[in-house]
């Protein structure tokens, strides 16, 4: 798949190693001057040396699509100064990830690629990305997460080799950096090992030089220009590191995941009920400034990649669904009950996709549906194919439904009133449940129900 990382630091380049040795095309953005302390084993190194190899894996600047695309075919990782990722709009990449690692979010959008990881802290998964991978050194390091977020930062680095801030060497003094000593050589402590502004900085601790800023870069007071390696091993200084790979492994695992699932899957949203019992069109009543039906299509925006499809019977909310790229099926009838909409979806995801393995049905006036839930449906899909995979619980079922192929014909054959729960409540072997919090299963039916 063709892959966007933004970022190309040591993190970012060992995420770029399990991607890369597993076949995907990497486009690599940077800053002006990166402020990567690891620099060897950074493709960042080509912003200012115009090509950085790294192991196997050769980093080449570029300054457009069509030098990148050249590099691409070379079978080389292309690296742009693209502070806000610009480059997208012609790269088009199926993945987004964000390896900047400025502990907070500088932008990234879950609707940035149709399928968009957060590495680190600063990002929740299901609300500005699909999955956050693990960066603090511990038993979760390097795992995928698909509801929340990182662990926030401490502001204490990792232990290696049993010392956590006495390794960082920060700048003494704003301005120029000078180093005095070279990435690979052993130091001891209490020696000067740059100049920043004038001004000596000294190692905390003995060991091995890790990483150096390069000279000459303009720094803050306190800024991390080095790290110190009690382990002593110069190979360490020129490899990607433990960290790096086992993040990176976090992050081909989710990339893998989406990648088996994206043709796989399909969405039907139903919006022809007839609102009996809440009085009026329900799907135009306004939940936090909003119309109900509109926090549906927004939702909808976070899986892009999956064919889409509306089922009503109002023109207005067609219209806005289309223009967001839903195909939309009319429903005039819907005194026919839940069973013809089911029917109607089923019958146009078919037409379009027959070999499609499940498809979703979604409910539209629930307001408070996460995305994560909707992503935590389709990983368990994936996983366990055969199986109808529902919101909620055995003792609160709920929306939305995903139903495997093997269930299309009970689907197809519902009459009346009825819904996919008659199926269910006779195939319990074959219901899986994946939790959702009560707020977002609840249904809007009475005017009652709406709470500003």
């Amino acid at each position: 798949m063709k892959i966007l990382i933004k970022g190309a630091g040591d993190l970012a380049t060992g995420i770029a190693s399990r991607l890369y040795h597993s076949g995907h095309q990497i486009l690599m953005t940077e800053i002006a001057v990166p402020l990567t302390v690891r620099r060897i084993v950074a493709l960042s190194r080509a912003v200012y040396e115009k090509e950085a190899l790294v192991e196997d894996m050769k980093g080449v600047l570029v300054t457009c699509m069509k030098e990148a695309e050249a590099v691409l075919a070379a079978g080389d990782i292309p690296v742009i100064i693209d502070e806000h990722a610009a480059i997208a709009e012609e790269y088009h990449p199926d993945v987004v990830i964000d390896a900047i690692l400025a502990k907070k979010n500088l932008g990234t959008r879950i609707i940035d690629a149709p399928f968009v990881i957060g590495v680190g802290p600063g990002f929740t998964a299901g609300e500005d990305c699909h999955c956050v991978v693990e960066t603090k050194r511990g038993h979760t390091l390097g795992s995928t997460i698909y509801e929340g977020s990182a662990i926030p930062n401490t502001g204490v680095p990792g232990n290696v080799g049993g010392y956590t801030i006495e390794r960082l060497i920060r700048a003494s003094a704003p301005g120029r950096i000078e180093p005095l000593v070279s990435i690979g050589d052993v130091v001891e402590k209490g020696q000067v090992v740059a100049l920043t502004g004038g001004k000596e900085v000294y190692a905390q601790m003995s060991g091995i030089v890790r990483g150096m800023l390069q000279s000459g870069v303009e720094v803050s007071e306190n800024l991390k220009i080095g790290d110190i390696d009690a382990r002593c091993e110069i190979d360490h200084c020129f490899t990607i590191s433990d960290k790096a790979r086992s993040v990176g492994g976090g992050v081909l695992e989710a990339v893998t995941r989406f990648e088996h699932m994206r043709q796989n899957y399909a969405m039907v949203v139903l919006a022809a009920g007839r609102s009996v019992r809440f009085g009026d069109n329900k799907l135009l009543a306004a939940i936090s400034g909003r119309p109900l039906y509109q926090h549906t299509l927004d939702r909808m925006q976070a899986f892009g990649d999956f064919p889409q499809y509306l089922v009503t019977g109002y023109d207005s909310i067609a219209k806005e669904a289309k223009e967001q790229g839903i195909q939309t099926v009319m429903n005039y009838e819907p005194k026919l009950g839940i069973s013809h909409s089911i029917r109607l979806g089923l019958e146009a995801c078919l037409e379009e996709h027959p070999d499609i393995q499940g498809i979703l049905f979604s409910v539209c006036d629930q307001p408070n549906l996460k995305a994560a839930t909707i992503q935590r449906i389709l990983n368990t899909a994936s996983v366990h194919r055969g199986q109808i995979i529902c919101a909620g619980n055995p003792l609160r079922p709920g929306n939305p439904v995903l139903w495997d192929r093997m269930f299309f014909d009970e689907l197809g054959g519902l009459t009346g009133d009825n819904g996919g729960r008659k199926i269910m409540s006779r195939l319990h072997d074959k219901v899986r449940y994946v939790e959702a919090q009560s707020e977002e299963l609840k249904d809007i039916d009475l005017k009652d129900d709406i709470l500003e």
